[in-house]
């Protein structure tokens, strides 16, 4: 078997769970990485993501050197999206799998899809972007479609709990404990999860969709007591938690719509529901509903820990993307998303 060569872009949270995932695949050979940080320069990987062991592949904060190790995929972790180096990867020749607030790139600024797409043309290379939500739970709101007929509308809702997240600088963007009412909030949040407007067009382009348009609408929940979660203080009367929706439109019609339903405390007014779960309803004939819930494994659980509770949700946003390394490799150059990939499945491992 021919092991495809690739490299890892960052060496973060998440990038730690990519590192593992490459690690257990057979046809994945780990051979680079890229980080940031001058400190982290020719540190081994195995150190840099706490494996416990080194793995003799050095981190490096010199693009032309991790060029030059004939990739043929980079998995690409950086906290923010960053076309140039998107641009200068493809244009390498590199395939390119991406978790930074990509899937689409409908939300592109004015050029700078049509800058990728030609990166991608030109150094035959395909760029993929995904992650758990939005990104996988996307494509397994369009396979439940396929068990019905007369679709009318689909609806992906993320019912969680994220008072152990909040104060990540992904999280933290949206303003967990501002005051009621506070001007500019809701814009803020929209700005600040504009990468679920490319999960609506994602999905509409796995059902061969052609939206209309893509709207965003927002509430809040008040904490009814002083809480501090994840390091973040939140006072009573201000926002501990947050219903953020986006929707695709056809026809005047909402018929495609992702929401947030994320809450950093259970004392909240109103007192939101929280399933802890994914929620996926079709509504066709028949309606299908499903119930998507991630749970510890048993080595999870013989030493629950809050990290390996937070690493679950981890794995699961880096899995989709090293699942698709071989598919998005064999793609015709382009930005591709669900829709132009064959499914993407995890692979068997027999013990």
């Amino acid at each position: 078997m021919t092991r495809l060569r690739v490299a890892q872009w960052t060496t973060g949270n998440v990038a730690a769970e990519a590192v593992r995932a490459i690690l257990r695949r057979d046809d994945l050979e780990l051979v680079g990485a890229y980080a940031y940080s001058p400190e982290k320069n020719g540190v081994d990987v195995g150190t840099l993501c706490a494996l416990g062991r080194e793995l003799g592949v050095r981190a490096t904060t010199d693009v032309d050197a991790l060029l030059a190790l004939d990739l043929d995929c980079v998995v690409h972790m950086p906290l923010h999206r960053d076309t140039a180096e998107l641009e200068r990867l493809l244009r390498a020749g590199v395939n390119v799998v991406t978790s930074a607030e990509f899937l689409t790139g409908r939300s592109l600024p004015d050029g700078e899809r049509t800058r990728l797409e030609s990166a991608a043309r030109d150094g035959g290379a395909t760029l993929f972007g995904s992650g758990l939500n939005p990104g996988y739970m996307q494509m397994v709101a369009a396979v439940a479609s396929g068990m019905t007929t007369n679709v009318q509308r689909v609806t992906m809702t993320e019912s969680v709990d994220v008072g152990q997240f909040i104060g990540d600088a992904n999280f933290a963007a949206v303003g967990w404990g501002r005051p009621p009412g506070d001007p500019g909030h809701a814009a803020a949040v929209e700005a600040g999860t504009f990468v679920f407007a490319e999960g609506i067009d994602a999905l509409a382009r796995t059902m061969r969709i052609d939206l209309d348009a893509i709207e965003c609408d927002i509430e809040f929940a008040h904490a009814t007591q002083d809480v501090v979660a994840d390091g973040v203080a939140i006072r009573a009367g201000h926002v501990g938690g947050m219903d953020v929706g986006w929707h695709g439109v056809k026809a005047g019609v909402r018929v495609l719509s992702l929401n947030q339903r994320w809450v950093a405390t259970p004392h909240l007014e109103p007192a939101w529901k929280v399933e802890h779960c994914y929620l996926i309803e079709v509504v066709g004939d028949p309606h299908v509903n499903i119930k998507v819930g991630m749970f510890p494994t048993d080595e999870d659980l013989a030493d629950l820990t809050r990290e390996r509770m937070r690493g679950i949700g981890l794995r699961a946003t880096a899995a989709p993307l090293v699942n698709a390394i071989p598919a998005v490799c064999a793609a015709a150059p382009r930005i591709a998303t669900y829709a132009d990939l064959p499914l993407i499945t995890g692979p068997l491992q027999v013990r």
